[in-house]
């Protein structure tokens, strides 16, 4: 009997980890899609063209610029309802964290011809799209500015997509303000990053409908039901 209940106690315990390391895998080819298509010089997402215009004006890198302006955001999800998840921090932090690694140690080129800079665009819009994913397939939550989008949403009770396009309207146009650029770049990974993420859940083989995220009210909530299960078990007599 305790061969059997063994293996199966022993996925439970891996699927943690199995899902931390997509989860991380996710936000690395997430930070590396935005950097290329950054460095394709054809322009970048919307939020990012709003981070360049932010990191330009106060000195700040990019990816420290990004890890501020994702806090920010958490903290508008929390007032609007969308409570995060472990997924939304790590995003929040990672994604900054591996934008300034990636460009320290220079892992994306600069290509000058024509046809390079346009392979580099596609080549980021390939790897957000995987990136994107993966992170959300694991569960945990989505980023925060994923989470806005679909905060504001229900609560101006209207479609996610257009939700989403005000938004990036609205940060690509302060990014320009700022002295960020703009460019095609900046309407293709806007439009094509959505169909993107569809293709590779089909790919994957996974319904977006069918994944549970787990917030960071259910893990306390789980923590507290393991504290009690733990209380009642120590008073158990002999």
């Amino acid at each position: 009997m305790f061969w059997k209940i063994r293996p199966r106690t022993w996925r439970n315990r891996a699927e943690p980890i199995r899902k931390l390391v997509r989860l991380m895998f996710g936000l690395f080819l997430c930070s590396a899609g935005l950097l290329s298509a950054l460095h394709s010089r054809l322009g970048a997402s919307p939020w990012d063209t709003f981070q360049v215009g932010l990191a330009s004006r106060t000195g700040l890198s990019l990816g420290r610029v990004s890890q501020i302006v994702g806090a920010a955001i958490i903290l508008i999800d929390i007032a609007i309802g969308q409570v995060p998840g472990r997924g939304t921090v790590l995003n929040m932090y990672f994604v900054g964290y591996f934008i300034d690694l990636i460009e320290r140690h220079s892992l994306i080129p600069d290509v000058q011809s024509l046809f390079g800079r346009i392979g580099m665009l596609l080549c980021g819009i390939f790897l957000v799209s995987w990136g994107t994913f993966l992170y959300i397939s694991a569960g945990w939550g989505a980023g925060p500015r994923d989470s806005l989008m679909l905060g504001l949403s229900r609560l101006f009770s209207t479609e996610v997509w257009k939700a989403r396009t005000v938004l990036e309207v609205c940060v690509a146009t302060a990014g320009l303000v700022l002295g960020a650029k703009l460019g095609v770049g900046t309407v293709m990974l806007a439009v094509l990053v959505g169909p993107g993420v569809q293709i590779a859940y089909r790919i994957g083989g996974v319904d977006p409908a069918t994944i549970t995220h787990r917030s960071l009210v259910d893990d306390w909530r789980a923590l507290i039901a393991l504290s009690k299960k733990s209380s009642r078990t120590e008073r158990l007599p002999g």
